[in-house]
């Protein structure tokens, strides 16, 4: 079966079985929205870069000039200069603006503070990082890992390429990836990160020879100077390859069974070029237009519906009328989320579960945990399924079945500015 780029055929004595083809961005941006998943890598729409991901994109490329020439490398002027002559063009920005209102192009002052944070943090870089002061191996190495689900028989590929493999002695060797982000993780936060991980796999994959622990891996926050590491370990392998092929299983389940891939409305969405797509945000770009059918009885129902809100006890049963007035609407237009002068109501697929408890027995009793559940209390399993080792808790996971699945609509009095807010709106937050 073949159903776009992420699943590919594969031949195994003579029977074709699904497999998929993907990249550890292509996993991370599932796991952040499926919908702005389903969009990149299933529907392979192109979403033109925000601002912060072209910024960000610039320092990787001007990091990556700063090592790969040897032995004769670059001086900081010269560094500067690449970044400088490889700046965007104001156009870059104004497109961002025009496909999506709600955005706008920097300012002429804006760019230049831009331009000179992205200077500051090279010159810090450099400074702390002179180049003949690295056995680098590799820049922007590409890497793809084979990797065998024992549940399905089938064989999956995961590519990614790593910003930098440093070789710090005869036997160990170190990751880097760089990170233009405001925010620095926990520690213990980089201890489980899955892209290090990923990383590490990859790097074994690629020369077999080296063991998990013979691998650092490190995060370099670019902006504050500080690197970020964690050791590799054959415990966190295992760990990743399992939450890969739960992922991509979900992945595959979503796909072969016409299943909706449910947005994720977060933060992110300031900075995702698919929003004015989205089911989650397209109707704060619509809801405007006279053309559209019905579209000023909804925009009205929407809008009595938030303002009853406020006294859901007194008005339940009006309340009640309109959810199924907008529920309609919803479903018919595709939507999840529609947007009113009072705030929004978003519509989200919740699922009710049947496990089967006498293979849960089997599992828990040994770790004497079953005692905690014997009136068989899905709510009190979903509790100590924090409690127990991950493996047991992705084997209770699969003795579950979905038993009801239905609707909600949930809402919420923060405004949200339309397009025509636009122009007098201050600047979305940045994360670089």
């Amino acid at each position: 079966m073949v159903i776009h780029s992420p699943l590919v055929g594969r031949a195994c004595k003579g029977i074709v079985k699904s497999a998929m083809r993907t990249s550890y961005s292509a996993i991370n941006t599932y796991l952040q929205c499926p919908q702005r998943y389903k969009f990149q890598e299933v529907d392979r729409i192109r979403a033109p870069k925000g601002k912060e991901a072209i910024f960000g994109s610039l320092i990787h490329d001007t990091l990556h000039f700063m090592f790969e020439r040897t032995p004769l490398f670059p001086t900081l002027d010269e560094v500067i200069a690449h970044f400088r002559e490889h700046w965007p063009l104001r156009e870059v920005f104004l497109q961002e603006e025009k496909n999506d209102p709600l955005k706008r192009a920097w300012t002429p002052e804006e760019e230049k503070a831009y331009f000179e944070d992205g200077v500051a943090m090279l010159k810090k870089f450099y400074e702390k990082n002179a180049p003949w002061n690295f056995a680098v191996v590799d820049l922007e190495s590409r890497f793809e890992i084979v990797l065998a689900d024992p549940k399905t028989g089938e064989t999956h590929i995961l590519a990614g390429i790593i910003d930098r493999i440093d070789k710090l002695s005869d036997e160990t060797y170190e990751i880097i990836d760089y990170k233009t982000a405001k925010r620095m993780p926990s520690q213990d936060a980089i201890n489980r990160d899955l892209q290090l991980s990923l990383y590490s796999l990859g790097l074994q994959n690629r020369w077999p020879h080296i063991k998990p622990e013979e691998i650092k891996l490190s995060l370099y926050f670019v902006k504050h100077g500080v690197k970020l590491s964690t050791q590799a370990s054959a415990e966190n392998t295992k760990k990743t390859q399992t939450h890969i092929l739960k992922t991509i299983a979900d992945i595959q389940d979503k796909i072969q069974g016409g299943k909706n891939f449910d947005p994720m409305p977060s933060i992110l969405c300031n900075w995702c070029g698919y929003r004015p797509m989205c089911p989650a945000w397209k109707h704060l770009y619509k809801k405007q237009d006279p053309a559209i059918k019905n579209e000023a009885d909804a925009n009205g129902a929407i809008n009595e519906y938030l303002g009853l809100k406020k006294n859901e006890d007194r008005l339940k049963k009006r309340m009640e009328e309109l959810q199924a007035q907008i529920r309609e609407y919803m479903e018919r237009e595709g939507l999840t989320r529609v947007f009113g002068d009072e705030g929004y109501v978003s519509k989200r697929t919740q699922q009710r579960f049947e496990y089967d408890y006498q293979k849960i027995e089997a599992l828990l009793s040994p770790l004497g945990k079953w005692q905690d559940i014997l009136t068989a209390d899905a709510t009190k399993l979903r509790k100590i399924l924090y409690e127990v080792p991950e493996d047991v808790r992705l084997v209770v996971e699969e003795a579950r079945a979905v038993a009801k699945e239905y609707s909600v609509l949930t809402a919420s009095l923060k405004k949200i500015k339309g397009p025509e807010d636009a122009a007098t709106e201050s600047p979305l937050p940045t994360e670089l």
